[in-house]
């Protein structure tokens, strides 16, 4: 029987050591799994190559990782707010490498990923500092630049609902990055709010199969003073 049902957080992260390549879904905090984060901060887990849209905000969820020091390396689209002078610092001081592209690149990127397709040519970023060192084509009189696939070792993703064959539909603006990331991990690991019995989600709601799925837990809340049990050390 097919049951990606799981409980026990401390187990989500068994195996994966220091330095493992982590997506983790969200548009801003739309979609953000805030738990899977927490439980990837408990787990000790450092030197992460981080694959993320921005670099979250304040000092919870995805920006607890910055200031907990555990990212090696950044690969997103932007880092917003309070945390691109936080990134500034970091990557100024050494202790973080940084890669910028525009957001349809990245989730290009990432979708290449999981589809298996190694690279592709987009006109997007041509002539500028981010296609500095990579091949270039004209394709009918228009530049392109040449981007390679993004995949990872871990993908972390918030659903709506899933049901136990690992089945997640996303809500409204969650719907963003996450089916993207979920088909490009060699393990996906899902929260979701609901995780309802089989035949409980509408077929054509489904926007994540299964098939991607590794491990599925329900959503806990985070108490806000939980955020606190790693050491400040950014």
């Amino acid at each position: 029987m097919i049951d990606r049902r799981r409980t026990d957080l401390a187990e989500a992260f068994a195996g994966v050591g220091d330095g493992a390549r982590v997506m983790i879904g969200g548009f801003g905090e739309a979609g953000r799994p805030n738990m899977l984060i927490k439980a990837l901060l408990d787990s000790g887990i450092r030197d992460i190559d981080l694959i993320s849209n921005n670099a979250g905000d304040g000092e919870t969820g995805l920006a607890a990782l910055f200031y907990a020091g555990r990212v090696r390396k950044l690969t997103c689209s932007f880092p917003r707010g309070a945390m691109r002078d936080l990134a500034m610092e970091l990557v100024t001081s050494g202790r973080m490498e940084l890669e910028v592209m525009p957001q349809g690149t990245l989730a290009e990127r990432i979708r290449a990923g999981g589809c298996g397709i190694p690279a592709f040519f987009t006109p997007t970023s041509f002539g500028t500092l981010i296609a500095e060192g990579k091949e270039t084509r004209m394709f009918d009189g228009r530049g392109h630049v040449l981007e390679t696939a993004i995949t990872a070792e871990i993908a972390l993703v918030k659903a709506h609902r899933a049901d136990r064959y690992g089945n997640l539909t996303f809500e409204n603006l969650a719907r963003n990055f996450n089916p993207l990331m979920a088909a490009a991990a060699t393990r996906t690991i899902a929260e979701a709010d609901e995780i309802v019995e089989l035949g409980g989600l509408d077929p054509h709601d489904v926007h994540s199969p299964g098939i991607f799925t590794n491990d599925l837990y329900q959503t806990r809340p985070v108490p806000e003073d939980r955020w606190h049990d790693w050491k400040k050390s950014a």
